[in-house]
């Protein structure tokens, strides 16, 4: 497997919610993953579908923290926009989706994973950070996923 820190490195959504919620079981992991590889110059990617499926995650009550106030969020989102390069998942992205939807036997909220899959390669990045492996590994062979720990 190639060097994740030698390669652009996209993020999934799942490494920012933990890496900013100082209370989740892996917020410590998380952030430091995050600061190893921004301190390498690894190039981090995320999406516009990364920065909605954060807000949203952030914005309601979870096992280890209460909603994030909206300041809080439209902070969060500013900083993301300054610290990560962004892929932008428009038209360029439909026909990586359709191909995969049409491949892979998918359906439902897998459709954003799939979204996530083909954002990366229409924008020639081959390497995913998430904390969940498993949810990306109906597309092995199309990208590297790399395990947050």
């Amino acid at each position: 497997m190639t060097n994740p820190l030698a390669e652009p490195l996209f993020i999934d959504t799942n490494v920012l919610v933990f890496a900013n919620s100082i209370s989740a079981p892996v917020s410590t992991d998380a952030r430091s993953r995050l600061n190893d590889l921004s301190n390498q110059g690894a190039p981090l990617w995320i999406s516009r579908q990364v920065l909605r499926e954060y807000m949203a995650t952030m914005s309601r009550s979870h096992t280890f923290q209460k909603p994030v106030l909206s300041a809080i969020l439209i902070a969060d989102i500013h900083r993301f926009q300054s610290q990560f390069l962004i892929a932008e998942d428009g038209p360029l992205v439909t026909n990586p989706l359709l191909k995969s939807i049409g491949s892979i036997p998918i359906g439902g909220k897998q459709i954003h994973d799939a979204n996530i899959v083909a954002t990366t390669l229409a924008h020639g990045l081959r390497m995913l950070l998430t904390h969940h492996v498993i949810d990306f590994q109906r597309f092995a062979g199309t990208i590297d996923v790399i395990p947050m720990i």
